[in-house]
């Protein structure tokens, strides 16, 4: 068989397996220039950092799943935000939720979105005065601020902190968006005496009662990333929040007609991202994730070792020293 015949039919096969496969086996990133490409729902990620799995005012959750990397812009953010909300607004630290695969792309389970690097879930739950181990962080669930069966925040666990959090994180000129429960949102609008002007980039939608989710623009210089609509110039807090409480929005779908064939679902494949992605998809790795972190585990036990899916020694529960 020719070699052109030979590597033509791999190319094809790749081309027709779902991207998500493709790009949820990449254990580390591309050696490449930081860039994404794309749309944060359809798109890829050159270039990625690792968010260290632990600092002094954070905790990354869900380690499993291999979702730490992102765009150094990103990275950095989290690390910054994670350090002035402790020192400035009452937060202890952050648990941070899924950020990107290695080299971004559909992922295997979640999210539709988190394909470009430039977005992270931030849980709603501070972070504990102690390191969690391992099984902690896997199973661990963060607390909805909602009061049960309602669309307003529960006033036995939401606090002024929460407020803060969030608020300084949308203080923040390269973020684009956060995505917060609408109830979260009219929390915010009825309630936040502090600077208003950035209560526009805080946008209501479903989920979000238990994490918010920051989403950056397009880093300044990138090839290929697609931005998003920039939000509207007003607070947001009249009647488009409003049309999240009108209750045909919460109403349970409609029952499938008996008989009625599910759609199939169709998988994004290779072809359908941006071309740069294949290219991103078959680049070189580091050597080691260590090579391509932002930060030092400074206080961390866990030795990455990918086989697949990372192995960890135990995880001690010692304090976590305060941020200065």
């Amino acid at each position: 068989m020719g070699l052109s015949l030979l590597f033509g039919s791999s190319i094809a096969r790749a081309e027709t397996k779902p991207a998500k496969v493709l790009f949820g086996s990449e254990e580390l990133p591309s050696v490449q220039t930081a860039n994404p490409y794309g749309f944060y729902t359809k798109g890829c990620i050159a270039g990625a950092v690792a968010m260290p799995i632990d600092g002094p005012t954070w905790q990354a959750m869900r380690l499993e799943r291999n979702r730490r990397w992102g765009h150094p812009e990103l990275i950095s953010l989290v690390q910054d935000l994670s350090k002035e909300a402790a020192a400035k607004d009452g937060w202890p630290g952050l648990l941070v939720g899924d950020i990107s695969q290695p080299r971004g792309g559909p992922m295997l389970s979640g999210h539709a979105s988190h394909q470009v690097g430039l977005d992270a879930d931030i849980w709603l739950t501070p972070m504990p005065n102690r390191r969690l181990t391992y099984q902690e962080r896997t199973q661990k669930s963060a607390i909805s601020v909602l009061k049960k069966n309602t669309l307003k925040v529960d006033k036995s666990i939401w606090t002024q902190a929460h407020a803060n959090l969030i608020m300084r994180a949308a203080s923040y000129p390269n973020v684009e968006r956060l995505f917060v429960h609408p109830g979260i949102k009219k929390e915010l609008c009825d309630n936040w005496k502090g600077d208003r002007s950035n209560l526009n980039k805080v946008r209501p939608y479903y989920g979000h009662h238990y994490h918010f989710h920051i989403r950056l623009k397009c880093p300044a210089g990138s090839v290929g990333c697609k931005s998003q609509a920039r939000v509207p110039n007003d607070d947001s807090c009249g009647a488009p929040l409003a049309w999240w409480f009108e209750s045909a929005r919460w109403a349970p779908p409609k029952p499938a007609k008996p008989g009625k064939k599910p759609r199939k679902r169709i998988e994004k494949t290779l072809a359908d991202l941006p071309q740069a992605c294949t290219t991103v998809l078959n680049a070189n790795g580091p050597n080691s994730e260590a090579d391509v972190t932002l930060g030092k585990m400074v206080y961390s036990d866990v030795k990455l070792n990918y086989s697949g899916r990372p192995n960890f020694r135990t995880l001690t529960n010692i304090p976590i020293p305060v941020a200065k």
